[in-house]
């Protein structure tokens, strides 16, 4: 990346001005979250105003979470999804699967509580293009999103495939994060928002310099 620092990823961007802000504010990535539960999930009618916008300023990560090849290619045609993000419980043959159906990369979220958690990414490491290192939630909860963070010091000097940083990331702690974990690339949501699924264009500018900080 051109810019210090690690990449940084906005994720579930559902607005025109939530996806200017993070334009403005150099992110490389903009995430579309496509699951129903989530408060930011994007209908798939209203992606391609964000698509065009996004062309050539942005990458366009698209979320799912254990789903279809249906629907993920309706999503990839809708909005010109660069990534693939698979953030349920999918496996490392499912991970191959996608890579070989879509031709694009596919990052696999991993949720963390512990080092044994941390030990699962070796299953995926060959196979997915990116590991995301998210905290776990509860069960029951929705896999993601929720600003909960886990013990960045799990995955300091994680060497076995590129990797992300995600869970409960915000202005006020993303620079701790960086430093103690040295992520390469870090991932926020609710950590920007003034509200579930309100992105706040003012923490998102703040974010981004403080990743970069």
């Amino acid at each position: 990346m051109s810019d210090t620092g690690p990449a940084i990823k906005i994720c579930g961007i559902t607005t025109s001005a939530a996806l200017a802000a993070a334009i403005t504010a150099r992110a490389h990535y903009a995430g579309f979250v496509f699951f129903a539960k989530s408060p930011r999930n994007l209908a798939l009618a209203d992606c391609g105003p964000l698509r065009d916008q996004a062309a050539g300023q942005i990458g366009r990560v698209g979320l799912f979470v254990d789903a279809g090849d249906d629907a993920m290619a309706e999503a990839i045609a809708a909005a010109g999804l660069d990534v693939l993000q698979l953030h349920g419980s999918e496996s490392p043959e499912r991970v191959a699967q996608v890579k070989a159906r879509f031709g694009l990369p596919v990052w696999k979220a991993l949720p963390v509580a512990a080092p044994a958690d941390v030990a699962r990414a070796d299953a995926y490491a060959r196979i997915a293009d990116l590991l995301l290192f998210d905290a776990k939630t509860p069960k029951g909860a929705l896999p993601g999103g929720m600003g909960l963070a886990f013990d960045w010091q799990l995955v300091k000097g994680f060497r076995a495939a590129p990797w992300g940083l995600a869970g409960g990331l915000s202005p006020a702690n993303v620079a701790e994060a960086v430093a103690v974990s040295g992520a390469p690339l870090v991932d926020c949501s609710s950590g920007v928002e003034s509200a579930p699924g309100v992105k706040d264009p003012a923490l998102i500018a703040a974010f981004c310099r403080a990743a970069r900080g």
